[in-house]
C-alpha cells in the first residue's frame, strides 16, 4: 500500500477514533460514573480515619483496576482536601481521558487495518475494519480482562497498583502476540484445511494458549472487601465492558465507511464530466 494512502487512512483512523472517543465518553458518563461514584461513597463510609485509597478512572478507560491512588485526608475531619475533585474527574478528566485513549487505539487501529487489508481474505474495507477492531476488542481488551477484572474504586491496596498494572500489560502483550500468531497460522493452514477449518483451528489454538497463560500468571491478590454489594460490583465491570464495545463498534462504523471512501476507485473521466446540453 502506497504511503500516501497509509497517511490518509492513518488519520481516518485518528478522526474516527475521536469520534467513536466522544460516543464513549457519553456512554461512560451516563453509564459509567454512578458506579464510581457508588464505590467511592462505599470506600469513605468503611475507610479509616486517615489513609491512602485507590481512586482511579473507573469506567474511563476500562482497563484493569483503578488507576491512581491518592489521601483523602478531609474523611479524617480536617485534613487536606482532594486536589481533584469528583465533579472534575467525572467531566474534564473523564473525557480528557476517553478521549486520549480513543485517538490512541484509532491511530493504531489504522495502522493495523493497513496492514490486514487483502492478506486475511477478500474483505473489502468495511469488513476489514470490522474485523480488526473486533479482533483489537477480544486481544486488547476481553481476554486480559477475563484474567484480571475491572474493579471500582474502593477495590484494591494502593501499595499493588505498580504489580497490578504490569500484571495487566503482560496479558494485553501476551494476548495480542498469541493472537498474530494465530492470524499467522490460520493462513499456513488454509490451504490444505479450507479458510474455515483452518480459522476454527487457529481460534482454538489461541483460546487454548491463553487459557493456560491465564492459569500460569499470578492472581491479583486483592480480595473484593467483606461486605462490599456484588450488584455495585458487576455493574461496574458491566460498564467498563460496555464502554469497550461501544468504543470499537463506533470505531468500526465510522472508519469503515471513511476507509471505503478514502480506497474507492476514482470515477473515469468520462463519468465525472457534466452532460451536454441538448442541441435544438
Amino acid at each position: 500500500m502506497p504511503s500516501g494512502t497509509v497517511g490518509r487512512l492513518l488519520l481516518r483512523g485518528l478522526l474516527a477514533g475521536l469520534i467513536a472517543g466522544l460516543v464513549a465518553f457519553v456512554f461512560a458518563y451516563t453509564v459509567g460514573e454512578g458506579p464510581v461514584s457508588d464505590s467511592i461513597a462505599q470506600e469513605q463510609a468503611h475507610s479509616a480515619p486517615a489513609g491512602h485509597h485507590d481512586h482511579g478512572g473507573g469506567a474511563a478507560a476500562g482497563g484493569t483496576e483503578d488507576a491512581t491512588a491518592h489521601e483523602h485526608g478531609a474523611d479524617a475531619g480536617g485534613g487536606e482536601e482532594e486536589p481533584v475533585g469528583r465533579d472534575l474527574q467525572s467531566t474534564a478528566g473523564l473525557a480528557t481521558g476517553v478521549l486520549v485513549y480513543g485517538v490512541a487505539v484509532g491511530g493504531i487501529a489504522a495502522l493495523a487495518f493497513c496492514f490486514a487489508l487483502g492478506r486475511v481474505g477478500r474483505f473489502g474495507p468495511r469488513a476489514t475494519a470490522a474485523l480488526v477492531a473486533g479482533a483489537a476488542f477480544v486481544t486488547v481488551y476481553f481476554v486480559p480482562f477475563l484474567k484480571y477484572p475491572a474493579n471500582p474504586p474502593a477495590v484494591g491496596d494502593p501499595d499493588t497498583i505498580g504489580k497490578r498494572t504490569a500484571l495487566f500489560f503482560l496479558m494485553i502483550a501476551l494476548s495480542v502476540l498469541i493472537g498474530v500468531a494465530a492470524v499467522i497460522l490460520g493462513k499456513r493452514l488454509a490451504p490444505r484445511l479450507g479458510t474455515w477449518n483452518a480459522t476454527v483451528a487457529a481460534g482454538l489454538g489461541y483460546a487454548v494458549v491463553m487459557a493456560v497463560l491465564a492459569f500460569v500468571l499470578p492472581p491479583n491478590d486483592d480480595a473484593i472487601p467483606e461486605g462490599f454489594p456484588a450488584a455495585l460490583l458487576w455493574d461496574f465491570r458491566l460498564a467498563s465492558i460496555g464502554l469497550q464495545v461501544v468504543l470499537w463498534t463506533g470505531f468500526a462504523l465510522l472508519f469503515g465507511t471513511l476507509a471505503d471512501r478514502a480506497l474507492a476507485p476514482a470515477a473515469p473521466a468520462a463519468e465525472r464530466a457534466p452532460l451536454a446540453a441538448p442541441a435544438v
